[in-house]
């Protein structure tokens, strides 16, 4: 087993950047972060080595993302003001409106897919996560994270066919 300091070394990026991708919100991100080596310390006895160090980190950082979520009593929701922020060109404000309701639209149909599917869209879509960071954060194969991913996507392309 390695010791604490090279798990932190080896996998915050990883957790960082999976949390992010269920926050949305840095500062949220970092507490969650912080908190998830924390329990880890603490908990490293209880690790059982039947998956990756990652996806052991990644799942305490989702359990007390959900915790966190419970507490609050609300559920996160993508700002369309973020997403729109990061456009980096001018755009004429039809083009800003119709995009917006694109996007719009497309993350109302992801939040219709499958709780996994819903989780593989977002590391894909918002994390930039790779095919192998998926599977790797979710427990599963490389193929399953693509496949997952492109029937989300057809699902996704079928539900806003349905809307027109």
């Amino acid at each position: 087993m390695q010791n604490i300091e090279e798990i932190y070394k080896k996998y915050a990026k990883i957790v960082y950047k999976y949390v992010f991708c269920l926050t949305g919100n840095k500062d949220v991100t970092e507490e969650i972060v912080q908190e998830t080596f924390l329990v880890a310390v603490k908990d490293i006895n209880k690790f059982r080595c039947d998956c990756k160090i990652s996806t052991w980190l990644c799942q305490i950082s989702k359990y007390i993302w959900y915790k966190r979520l419970k507490k609050e009593k609300r559920l996160k929701e993508v700002s369309l003001e973020e997403i729109k922020d990061n456009i980096q060109f001018e755009e004429t404000l039809e083009e800003k409106l119709y995009k917006k309701e694109i996007k719009f639209k497309i993350l109302k149909q992801v939040q219709k897919l499958d709780k996994e599917a819903k989780d593989v869209m977002y590391l894909r879509l918002l994390g930039n996560f790779k095919f192998k960071e998926i599977a790797q954060i979710m427990g599963k194969s490389v193929d399953w994270a693509k496949v997952t991913f492109f029937r989300g996507k057809k699902k996704i392309k079928e539900g806003l066919n349905d809307e027109k």
